[in-house]
């Protein structure tokens, strides 16, 4: 069931998830298509999310815009007003102002991220919460795996000490998987679509600027998904039996690598029990401070893989 409307302002709207944006060439929305786009909405009933560009868009936008209620997904080179700040690479953490009340989201690659765990913690205590976005999740190696198996060891550590020391840090890598029951994905075609420059509706924004993407109707013509049942959990057979309910299960991830929207790759799963596995240790952790989630527990699965386990369901 839709939920949420994704408007992208412009062709150079900032990526805030694993898709790379390489378009330069500014493509404003047109006013009447984004005036269609608010009404689709209002009309379903779906939150509003409108992802920025790195300038400033006229002021009969911003007007637009601000008639109805909704989330702002900007630049941190363009946040000003903004509810969810994208930081692109870890370099800009030391030009970004930080505001205690924001969520922020840090897209890097593995590398880049094991040179920087110092840097992440400190960023942990500077933001209401950080989603980290790995980009490069399809080349892993299982070296790679080790590799960021260490790495989520020391950004637990981290996190253990700021909830010592009485405070409740969001990473999503890591504490989303301690507060969740059941499956908390992307929702890409589900939950959410996506409305592009063209004026055309989209399965996410990276299907919109992938040259294999193709659209799915438009606020006049309304919504034409193909299959659309392949989009939810319950056609998904290796997530539906899975229990790393962080994982993003991203459906452009999936095309990309399997060639179907309802299939991760191994890489994308193994990525995520990793994750999962991490959370389960930091619970362990945090509840010898004290009082914490009693009853709460991750169950020991030493399987990085649902596939491997396939068998059993």
């Amino acid at each position: 069931m839709l939920q949420y409307l994704i408007i992208l302002l412009d062709d150079t709207s900032v990526s805030y998830c694993h898709y790379e944006n390489r378009r330069t060439e500014r493509r404003l929305i047109d006013i009447e298509d984004l005036k269609a786009g608010i009404l689709f909405a209002m009309k379903e009933n779906l939150n509003i999310q409108f992802v920025y560009p790195d300038y400033d868009i006229p002021q009969e936008y911003k007007d637009l815009i601000e008639s109805i209620d909704h989330t702002k997904i900007m630049p941190a080179g363009n946040c000003d007003g903004a509810d969810v700040v994208v930081i692109d690479g870890i370099e800009r953490i030391a030009d970004t102002a930080f505001d205690t009340s924001l969520t922020y989201v840090l897209r890097t690659d593995l590398k880049e991220l094991c040179r920087n765990i110092s840097d992440i913690g400190e960023v942990l205590e500077k933001a209401a919460r950080l989603n980290i976005v790995l980009t490069d999740i399809e080349t892993f190696t299982e070296a790679d795996f080790t590799e960021y198996s260490a790495a989520l060891r020391k950004l637990a550590t981290k996190t253990e000490e700021l909830y010592a020391d009485g405070k409740t840090p969001q990473l999503n890598i890591l504490t989303d998987r301690m507060m969740l029951d059941a499956m908390n994905n992307c929702g890409a075609g589900d939950t959410n679509i996506t409305l592009a420059p063209d004026g055309r509706f989209y399965v996410c924004p990276a299907f919109y600027l992938s040259e294999v993407g193709h659209d799915i109707g438009s606020p006049a013509d309304g919504l034409a998904i193909a299959n659309p049942q392949l989009y939810r959990l319950s056609h998904a057979p290796l997530c539906r039996n899975c229990d790393a309910y962080q994982c993003r299960r991203c459906v452009w991830m999936n095309r990309r690598t399997t060639l179907e929207v309802n299939t991760p790759s191994h890489e994308q799963c193994v990525t995520a029990h990793i994750e999962r596995n991490a959370s389960r240790e930091l619970l362990a952790a945090i509840k010898k401070h004290g009082e914490f989630m009693a009853g709460r527990e991750i169950v020991k699965n030493d399987c990085l893989d649902p596939f491997d386990n396939r068998e059993e369901w």
